[in-house]
């Protein structure tokens, strides 16, 4: 199991994801089609170059995907039962085609299921930084987790 289990979290645990991904324009523009966001801001270089920020940006829901994306094989990967939410969702510098996006995910709470005794609650925070080591975007995450099974 690549995951791990809701006991063997603990709060302040830190993980480096070793995946980075190089963010392209077919990334973006495929994404912000397949989406219907017609925004200028991810489709239109030439309305662009006369903004402060003189390209187009990735779009922030394909950033927020990415980011949780490149954290589920170290956490949640088959043993996750569900998502629960996202909150504090942040994107405090841009991310534009061309950008390396690498990810951090520390654990920052824990509480047993009220409802599923074989489950529990963990709440991450992700946190995506470009080559420069920008933080691009962060929030957090919370999910319903299994308890390491008696026979495993």
């Amino acid at each position: 199991m690549a995951g791990k289990w809701f006991d063997e979290l603990e709060v302040g645990m830190v993980f480096e994801h070793p995946i980075r991904r190089t963010v392209t324009e077919t990334d973006n523009v495929l994404f912000t089609t397949m989406t219907h966001n017609p925004a200028q801001l991810h489709l239109d270089e030439e309305y662009m170059k006369g903004t402060p920020y003189g390209q187009r940006l990735v779009n922030s829901c394909f950033t927020l995907g990415l980011m949780v994306g490149i954290s589920v094989g170290d956490t949640t990967l088959g043993t996750a039962i569900a998502n629960l939410g996202w909150d504090e969702v942040r994107f405090p510098a841009p991310l534009f085609h061309g950008d390396t996006v690498r990810v951090t995910t520390e654990v920052i709470d824990l509480r047993e299921s009220k409802s599923r005794p074989n489950a529990g609650i963990v709440t991450f925070l992700h946190k995506a930084y470009n080559q420069n080591d920008e933080l691009v975007a962060s929030c957090k995450r919370s999910g319903l987790q299994h308890k390491k099974p008696v026979d495993a």
